[in-house]
């Protein structure tokens, strides 16, 4: 099924000498959390010097990559330390080092040892270390692919993800990278659609507590740390809608399209955002099922999707009242229309366009797990360019590289251009409002 399953989805598209001997064992645990990643940068910088440059900066490329790997192998063998400490530091490390490289070759031999010592740390760590183990583990599936090795992984570590996750005693915080871990790992390396079920089941039961009682208009009160991971849950909950066959979507409308609305009322901006969000990848689902797909509730629906998108009561910040109705404006604009906002990714030479709620929903979750890394991986990622029908990873000479860029003189010319254009259009604007006042 992982072929089959993503191509699927590809197609939907931290008192005097005291504290200060301890303030510089914080830093330096921080330069070394954070080491891993500079190798990284400083062996990719090299490696674009030796495509423009002479062909002996590629003994130097080599001397890098092996200094990189080196660093690897030390933070792998870390993650069992006796400290504590320690085994945080290196899977922050590998973290970081994942999220910025594509590292299958490296890790193929090595999987086995990394998803026994992730395992440990899952079963015997707390709180941070649960949650940086599941982070790891997630970008560990993404760089193995939805093949037999990220299925091995995925499948030898499911039972300690759904077992944290539902255990209502864990660290919020650990349960929270488990509903991301479960929903990413499940996505990439689900083998049948009974992992599939399973997963969307235990997501379900999470985000669920959420919803109000039947007796209730009004959802029911987390604290902030639950909400979070409510919402987090939701949003591994609708990734692995994407993936689900039609006969499971069929019987999700059925019981969420009533369900979902509810949690609209959330005093939580993000469980807002994300319900509304969800509801529209539901729509979008539902019309790609039954292209005359009929709501009965869609009059009370678009009336509370408007005063979201038009809130302006002064007890919610700023931030989070210009991020919500930006967000349901596009919502309620499909949900009307049935037109979703389209969002231009650049990444290297390439661009993709997100043009639909299940490629959003899709491009959102990778973001979120890659961070800043989510570029590189869709240059060089062959899992990620399947999924959004990017072929296979280009392969450019220097000249083309060189070509591509643009000189500081180009674009600062460029940019003053567009601010007198600017300058000029806002100018006009308020000579006409002059006038009018």
């Amino acid at each position: 099924m992982p072929r089959s399953r993503r191509a699927h989805a590809a197609r939907r598209g931290g008192r005097g000498a005291r504290s200060s001997a301890k303030a510089e064992s914080q830093a330096s645990d921080d330069e070394a959390a954070s080491e891993v990643l500079s190798h990284c940068s400083s062996a990719s910088e090299s490696t674009s010097v030796a495509e423009e440059g002479a062909g002996s900066d590629a003994v130097d490329e080599q001397a890098q990559q092996e200094e990189v790997e080196d660093k690897l192998k030390e933070c792998i063998d870390n993650v069992t330390d006796k400290s504590t400490r320690t085994r945080q530091l290196a899977l922050e490390s590998l973290r970081l080092a994942f999220s910025s490289k594509t590292l299958f070759d490296f890790l193929l031999e090595r999987r086995l040892t990394l998803t026994d010592s992730l395992e440990k740390c899952l079963k015997k760590g707390k709180g941070e270390e649960q949650s940086l183990a599941a982070s790891v583990l997630t970008l560990l599936c993404l760089q193995m692919g939805s093949g037999p090795e990220g299925e091995e992984v995925f499948r030898s570590l499911k039972p300690l993800l759904i077992s944290i996750l539902t255990d209502s005693s864990a660290s919020p915080v650990a349960r929270q990278s488990c509903a991301m871990a479960l929903g990413m790992c499940c996505y990439i390396a689900a083998a049948d659609v009974e992992d599939l079920v399973s997963c969307l089941a235990c997501l379900e039961g999470i985000f669920g507590t959420s919803c109000p009682e039947e007796s209730s208009s009004v959802p029911t009160h987390h604290s902030p740390l639950l909400q979070t991971l409510h919402c987090n849950a939701l949003q591994s909950w609708s990734l692995l809608l994407t993936i689900c066959p039609s006969s499971q979507i069929k019987k999700i409308l059925d019981n969420h399209l009533l369900k979902l609305p509810l949690l609209l009322s959330s005093d939580n901006v993000n469980l807002r955002i994300v319900a509304g969000e969800t509801i529209a990848l539901l729509f979008e689902l539902a019309h790609e099922l039954e292209e005359e797909f009929f709501y009965e509730d869609m009059d009370l629906l678009c009336t509370k999707l408007k005063a979201l998108a038009t809130d302006s009561n002064k007890y919610r910040a700023k931030t989070d009242r210009r991020k919500q109705r930006s967000i349901f404006r596009d919502v309620l604009h499909f949900i009307e229309n049935g037109e979703c906002h389209e969002e231009t990714i650049k990444f290297g030479l390439e661009c993709m366009y997100v043009d639909s709620w299940v490629r959003r929903r899709m491009y959102n979750a990778f973001k979120e797990v890659l961070g800043s890394g989510v570029r590189h991986h869709l240059q060089n990622n062959e899992l990620l360019r399947e999924i959004f029908d990017l072929g296979p990873p280009l392969v450019l000479d220097a000249a083309a590289i060189k070509a591509s860029k643009i000189s500081r003189f180009e674009k600062h010319l460029y940019n003053s251009a567009a601010f007198k254009a600017r300058t000029k259009a806002r100018s006009r604007v308020r000579d006409k409002r002059a006038d009018v006042l």
